[in-house]
């Protein structure tokens, strides 16, 4: 049974059957899926939802499928875990990660936006699928649409990481690389969706699309024993993840599972693509679109679809942009390598140091309890910090080799 309604135009209002649309006709604005949560505060419980597989689809019946989902059985339910170390070098009190980095199958957040849109375009009667990515998008796509035996189209900028390529090409998809950044990678796909009756999940399928993020605003709240964190870190790329958690969290208090808490949404950028960090700064939901140039190319979308929605959550809830540059991004990488044992990419480096960045400036406090979102892996983007490394010389396999060199680190390591 599906509680989803209707499509309805986030900005005049005007609904849509449930097809494979995403902006309104009248104004041009995103539609989103609406659900008759009447319907589901009466037919569903908290402890209902407790009894159900770990996986995204517990929380089916806010999510917009008729049927059951045909991918991502094992999607979601990542955990989220304490990082005491991190927060003591960070001077926090309470801190906890959302780990997307395992998560199932290609071991980023977008596997969970695929897994809806990808059951939808199953639903739609769609044999052809595809989408633009900057990466993880790519992968999610590829996968499933190897799973669920659909043809696959991937569009990407030409410089993407090599490693993401590789990720795309194995799962057998038609990879479409681009000369050009992310936003004419966008546009030449929406050519595309236009012209060829293809289930595109960042354009005709988008409406079904952005609800998969909610699922990570729901299992923050549940393996928070049902509670809302006090402040949320997220990466922002199109800015479509912020908003869709900020919409899980509204739905969870509109059917009582949780107290009606309020969370203060912080969005993290890179310097080098920050049009949503930059207008939040300035106070003003308007984006101006930025040329992108850093090495967080999961993010690097310098004219956001959702970057207006994004400022007005993050202003709205209280809560800041705040953006970092590429060598503070590495050093965000490391320092959640070294402290929790959590490798992460390029995005997850930008939240970390972004977390630091706002601590220190006072916009966070360190007194709150605070929920990083760690969206992606690292060995997604080793390039990353391969050359930031120290090298390593062999030695000979002898004792003697072993304590000439090292024997200082292992009696500090001892003490320790």
């Amino acid at each position: 049974m599906s509680y989803a309604q209707h499509l309805k135009c986030r900005e005049c209002a005007r609904t849509y059957e449930l097809a494979p649309l995403a902006a309104c006709e009248d104004c041009w604005a995103p539609l989103e899926v609406a659900y008759d949560y009447g319907r589901i505060w009466s037919d569903v419980r908290r402890d209902d939802i407790a009894a159900r597989p770990p996986n995204m689809w517990r929380y089916r019946e806010l999510l917009p499928l008729d049927g059951e989902p045909r991918v991502g059985h094992h999607t979601g339910f990542t955990p989220l875990v304490p990082a005491p170390r991190l927060a003591r070098a960070l001077g926090a009190r309470e801190l906890y990660l959302k780990n997307d980095a395992v998560n199932h199958p290609t071991l980023s957040f977008k596997d969970r936006v695929v897994a809806v849109a990808l059951s939808k375009a199953l639903e739609f009667g769609f044999e052809t699928v595809g989408c633009s990515s900057t990466g993880n998008l790519a992968n999610a796509v590829a996968a499933q649409a190897a799973a669920a035996g659909l043809t696959a189209f991937i569009f990407v900028p030409a410089d993407l990481e090599s490693e993401k390529i590789i990720a795309t090409q194995v799962y057998g998809a038609t990879l479409v690389k681009v000369s050009g950044n992310y936003d004419q990678v966008n546009r030449l796909c929406s050519e595309v969706a236009q012209k060829y009756p293809w289930g595109i999940v960042n354009v005709n399928l988008r409406s079904y699309y952005s609800e998969g993020s909610k699922t990570l605003g729901y299992e923050v709240a549940e393996q928070l024993g049902w509670r809302l964190p006090r402040n949320i870190v997220v990466p922002m790329a199109g800015g479509s993840l912020i908003t869709k958690i900020n919409k899980a969290f509204e739905e969870l208090k509109k059917l009582g599972w949780v107290e009606p808490a309020t969370t203060k949404f912080f969005g993290a950028q890179a310097t080098g693509c920050s049009p949503i960090s930059t207008a939040a700064k300035k106070g003003t939901p308007e984006i101006e679109p930025q040329k992108p140039s850093t090495i967080a190319k999961s993010l690097a979308i310098g004219n956001p679809a959702d970057g207006f929605y994004a400022v007005k959550t993050i202003l709205g809830s209280g809560g800041a942009g705040e953006d970092v540059t590429d060598e503070e991004i590495v050093a965000g990488i490391r320092l959640l390598a070294e402290t929790e044992g959590i490798f992460t990419e390029t995005a997850g480096g930008v939240t970390v140091a972004v977390t630091q960045k706002l601590i220190r400036r006072r916009f966070l406090s360190p007194d709150e309890a605070t929920v990083l979102a760690i969206t992606g892996n690292g060995l997604k983007t080793v390039a990353a910090v391969s050359g930031r490394l120290e090298e390593v010389a062999a030695i000979r396999p002898k004792l003697a080799d072993f304590e000439e060199r090292y024997v200082q680190l292992a009696t500090a390591a001892a003490s320790v």
